[in-house]
């Protein structure tokens, strides 16, 4: 879309108002535009209501603070929002943004000029992300995360004095809503190559000052199983994943379409299944640091890093206010990494031993059998050895088979109802009857089974169990 383009449907908004930020960015540089925001000096409630009449779109407050309003819906070219100046004219208004490529501004009638007045043009050309002002991060410390995630996203490199700068106002990174750390994190989740913006943020401080227990894993050695430090393999890790999700059938093989369409749901928060994944990846070593250990051996240990883990997620994650879904799934992530592991020094595995597995990580079981495998991958130290490797990704490959097959199936009905069953028991209903309902579930994993042979379960289940059972 060009600039031209981009001006065409707006023009109801009309004059002293100019486009402004990422969509003029884009524009120039001939990539997809989803949003567009819009600096008006005047009312923009009004300039809102003029923009939706004339394209049969929704809009509503953004914000009260600044009177912003957003429209969406219609036949509008992309999500619009509009925002009063902030500063005495446009000029004053773009020396408030962060970087020069987002200081760039063409007014929505006239001719259509570019106001450029920090360079952003010759920045964007060169590839270069430099901030407008020496206060930028200051201002608003967010903005460090924006920044991390459009280096990846728009392959540029970031100037020295902005990296310093950014690094001097990381310390303050949670003084702004955690909302808004939320989003800029799960954008930086969404790229294809989230573990390259995870590393930008890392070079700007915001990592560690986002997540303390990441800075503690710098330079924390490990086993000889690993190649690199904890922090070195926890980017590693993200790395895999992101691998995984490009190209699932590279490791799950005839699966491997089935996985992507799993990992490419939504599950809450706009976050799809594969950036819940990578978020997991992230998170899913931080207790390391507070769980080191050295054995007289000479051994390394993490003993409980995954149940103090996932209680550090859950804190992060509470703060950050994810939705339930997304909360739920990366803490179960964060708790069970481990288990699959556990589980290749026991194969063949039985029925019921992948049946545990699965109920334990029933909120996220793809995402969960992914992160087990790109942590596997990023193990590559002197002790690890392409067998270790080659038997955890058969394993994995059967889990995730395992899983498939009972999601194609869905819920196996049980051949005689829990009513029915504790009447013809003779026992009234009470907390033994979901553990005898449970057995019966357990053998038809194996295949269907009749109403004699679930009774039969049943009364062998009272006979070595005569004490959890109530009164007749």
């Amino acid at each position: 879309m060009s600039i031209e383009q981009l001006r065409a449907p707006l023009s109801a908004v009309g004059v002293g108002a100019w486009i402004v930020g990422g969509s003029v960015r884009d524009a120039i540089a001939g990539r997809p535009i989803a949003d567009i925001d819009i600096a008006i000096d005047g009312d923009a409630g009004a300039a809102a209501a003029r923009l939706a009449r004339v394209h049969k779109a929704h809009r509503f407050p953004l914000s009260s603070e600044f009177g912003a309003w957003r429209l969406s819906g219609g036949t509008l070219p992309a999500q619009i929002d509009i925002t009063p100046l902030q500063g005495a004219d446009v000029f004053s208004d773009l020396r408030l943004r962060d970087l020069t490529i987002n200081a760039m501004a063409v007014a929505v009638t006239g001719a259509g000029e570019l106001i450029d007045p920090h360079g952003g043009l010759a920045d964007l050309v060169a590839g270069r992300l430099r901030m407008v002002a020496p206060d930028a991060f200051i201002r608003d410390p967010v903005r460090i995360l924006r920044v991390a995630r459009l280096a990846e996203q728009l392959r540029c490199t970031i100037t020295p004095e902005t990296i310093s700068a950014a690094r001097a106002a990381a310390p303050e990174i949670w003084s702004k809503a955690c909302e808004r750390l939320r989003d800029e994190l799960y954008r930086m989740m969404a790229l294809p190559r989230a573990w390259q913006a995870i590393t930008h943020l890392d070079a700007l401080g915001g990592l560690g000052a986002m997540i303390p227990e990441l800075e503690q894993c710098r330079g924390l050695d490990q086993s000889g199983y690993h190649h690199k430090d904890v922090l070195g393999h926890t980017i590693e890790v993200v790395e895999h994943i992101c691998a995984i999700r490009a190209d699932p059938e590279r490791i799950f093989r005839a699966h491997g379409h089935v996985v992507a369409e799993v990992l490419g749901e939504r599950l809450a928060d706009d976050l799809s299944r594969g950036e819940v994944c990578a978020l997991s990846g992230l998170l899913h070593d931080m207790a390391k640091p507070v769980t080191r250990d050295q054995l007289p051996n000479g051994r390394v240990t993490f003993f409980a890093h995954d149940r103090i883990g996932a209680q550090q997620a859950d804190h992060l994650l509470t703060r950050l206010h994810a939705a339930h879904r997304v909360h739920d799934a990366v803490v179960m992530c964060v708790a069970q990494h481990l288990q699959l592991g556990f589980l290749v020094h026991r194969q063949p595995l039985s029925v019921r031993t992948i049946d545990r597995y699965l109920q334990a990580t029933a909120r996220a079981p793809v995402e969960m059998i992914v992160l087990t495998v790109a942590d596997r991958l990023a193990t590559r130290g002197p002790r690890s050895a392409q067998s270790q490797i080659d038997r955890h990704l058969d394993l994995a490959r059967q889990m995730m088979q395992a899983y498939l097959e009972v999601r194609a199936r869905g819920v196996i009905p049980s051949p005689i109802p829990g009513d029915v069953l504790a009447a013809r028991l003779g026992h009234a209903p009470g907390p033994w009857l979901g553990e005898v309902i449970e057995v019966i579930r357990v053998a038809q994993l194996a295949g269907p089974i009749t109403e004699q042979r679930a009774l039969r379960l049943a009364e062998e289940w009272m006979r070595a169990h005569p004490d959890r059972i109530g009164a007749r």
